[in-house]
């Protein structure tokens, strides 16, 4: 087999892997939260027939002779850099501005993080995501609770009938990672902590980089549509392109056996 054959269908794996991702990125263009995904490649072990740095007969030094065996995929990242902000004017809307993450609990007892903040109350009175988890620490609305106030500093407060002032019912905290792009994407707007992401710190919004909340607003998607259309086209001249080595390769082993008849 021509090693250009093997060397291509690693470049024609590649791309489709690519694709893949842009193709989730353009997905979730509207998803309220999301951060897009990037592939990461590198190339693959080389066949060195002749050392670089190695003196030839004539005493030359040789830059030697490498010759490459294509490209994999190491994996995939996700880019957490913040969305734009939409103004939605709805009260249980949170935006963050900021890298902090909402701290949920999932119905294993786990602990999840987003940064989808479109919050509700569910028959308990307990505010939670669009998912139905509560979050932590847990907040419980009153029942009678005519109107709700989420902080900057993340205090929430309710308004009831037979009050003039706001009561604090208790505070949204914000939780934030060494590194975020460490962390396991568990689909529905939700992250959980690995080993890659460093150890969970929480703190009050406001607080260095966790940021700050914004009610009646909600986080957009970062992902750019021209870009990642950009990035699609390229992927796909770079796919034909590997194709036809693939179909380059395979005529010259086709000359090659009739040459050899």
């Amino acid at each position: 087999m021509n090693p250009a054959m093997w060397i291509s269908k690693t470049g024609v794996q590649a791309q489709d892997a690519k694709l893949q991702a842009i193709a989730n990125n353009l997905a979730n263009v509207n998803t309220v939260g999301f951060k897009r995904d990037r592939v990461v490649f590198e190339d693959l072990h080389y066949q060195v027939d002749q050392q670089p740095g190695a003196q030839s007969a004539d005493n030359t030094v040789s830059n030697g002779v490498q010759l490459g065996n294509g490209t994999r995929l190491v994996g995939t990242q996700k880019v957490f850099t913040n969305g734009s902000l939409q103004t939605t004017s709805q009260p249980l809307d949170v935006a963050i501005s900021g890298n902090g993450f909402l701290q949920v609990r999932r119905p294993n007892g786990d602990a999840a993080f987003t940064r989808a903040g479109q919050l509700q109350i569910d028959a308990n009175g307990t505010l939670t995501n669009a998912q139905g988890l509560a979050l932590v620490p847990q907040i419980t609305v009153p029942n009678n609770a005519t109107a709700i106030t989420i902080a900057e500093n993340g205090t929430v407060s309710a308004t009831v009938p037979g009050q003039s002032a706001p009561t604090e019912i208790g505070a949204l905290t914000l939780t934030g990672f060494v590194n975020p792009a460490g962390l396991l994407a568990l689909g529905e707007n939700l992250f959980a902590e690995t080993g890659a992401s460093g150890a969970p710190t929480e703190g009050r919004p406001g607080d260095g980089a966790l940021g700050k909340l914004k009610q009646g607003a909600l986080e957009g998607s970062n992902v750019q549509v021209v870009e990642e259309m950009v990035d699609m086209i390229a992927a796909q001249r770079t796919y034909e392109m590997n194709t036809k080595v693939l179909s380059a390769a395979d005529n010259m082993l086709q000359y090659l056996a009739q040459a050899a008849r």
